[in-house]
């Protein structure tokens, strides 16, 4: 118990997305029951005060033979069972709208809490699902000792709204007995409204701090600690000492093939020791001359050694280097801004080579 105690204050940290999405796969969101009771009774009153009236008037309808008018009735096999049938196909038909609102409801309630969910998770066979030891256990936990006093204390909430809303109007429902069919129907009908707005506004509370209340259980409950917030980014972003040798083994690879491209080039560009960039040209290939190879310092030293042992020109221009190295990249050639300086420098390195002016 210990243990457990300590793990729950090491648990500081909000979960993580990946934490909340894999949970969501799970099937364990956070969902209050007592919000989609809400909908159902919204429905309810919604139906009692739009399709009051109509329902009334068609379960009155379907009942009238029998409370009114039992002498005419068919006692025989035939004339019973075509009677109940009768009723209960008109009662059928009455309560079929309510019936949809109802699931209609019930299902909204659900989808405005936890969006189009579908897991397979909580269908999987697992041991503690038929284990004695496991359900006792959760019979009596804690949270569903605590579930259980706030059903209790939500049917007492409840209850005293009901009777409250009833009380002033007990004289009435006393004479139900002698009232005609249509006008008994109107006052049972009147009276559920009633009822049910003042539940629906008990509910309203409970369903509010309910749902905060439920939210708040599933954040705590997926709380990680700090060595779990640091595994994880690992395992999703990589370990930073990992992401470091990485990047650093495509450095030097791209810097293999750079200097690898050095002994094709025409000419390299100094600044004379710090800068160091490698042009190539070919007249009828290129539009302008590319850049095969850059670097500063002790780059630039490796460049230009790589084109001395392979008799490529060094042309010392400061501002030029500066300027290819800062607005050039690799493999890319040179912009409009730069042709002029850079045809001079062609043009000397052609010149010395014997190929003619361009």
């Amino acid at each position: 118990m210990a243990d457990e105690g300590e793990d729950d204050s090491q648990k500081t940290e909000d979960p993580t997305p990946k934490r909340l999405r894999e949970s969501r796969e799970k099937g364990e969101v956070a969902k209050s029951q007592e919000l989609g009771h809400w909908f159902m009774i919204l429905a309810f009153a919604s139906i009692a005060g739009v399709f009051g009236p109509w329902l009334a008037e068609s379960i009155s309808q379907s009942l009238v033979v029998v409370v009114e008018r039992p002498h005419l009735i068919d006692l025989s096999e035939d004339g019973s069972r075509q009677i109940v049938i009768d009723i209960l196909v008109n009662l059928g038909l009455a309560l079929l709208p309510v019936v949809l609102v109802v699931l209609v409801a019930a299902l909204g309630g659900s989808v405005l809490q936890t969006g189009l969910l579908f897991s397979v998770e909580s269908l999987k066979p697992k041991l503690s699902k038929i284990s004695l030891i496991e359900g006792f256990k959760r019979q009596f936990s804690s949270r569903s000792l605590m579930e259980f006093a706030k059903g209790i204390l939500k049917i007492s909430l409840v209850a005293g709204v009901v009777v409250m809303a009833i009380w002033p109007k007990r004289d009435r429902l006393n004479e139900l007995a002698q009232m005609e069919m249509k006008v008994l129907l109107e006052v049972l009908q009147e009276t559920a409204l009633i009822v049910l707005i003042a539940v629906l506004a008990m509910m309203t509370v409970i369903a509010a701090i309910d749902f905060t209340f439920q939210r708040y259980q599933h954040i705590k409950k997926l709380r990680m600690t700090r060595q779990e917030v640091k595994d994880e980014f690992k395992q999703t972003e990589g370990d930073p000492m990992v992401k470091a040798r990485l990047r650093q083994i495509r450095q030097e690879r791209a810097r293999g093939r750079m200097m690898a491209a050095v002994p094709t080039a025409d000419v390299v560009i100094t600044n004379p020791t710090h800068y160091a960039i490698a042009l190539k040209y070919e007249m009828e290939a290129m539009t302008a001359p590319k850049v095969v190879a850059k670097g500063i310092d002790h780059l630039a030293l490796r460049i230009r050694e790589v084109a001395e042992e392979n008799d490529i020109p060094l042309v010392e221009n400061r501002p030029l280097a500066r300027a290819l190295h800062d607005s050039v990249d690799l493999d890319q050639e040179v912009p409009p801004e730069h042709y002029k300086a850079v045809a001079q420098v062609i043009g000397y390195v052609m010149r010395l080579k014997g190929k003619g002016r361009r």
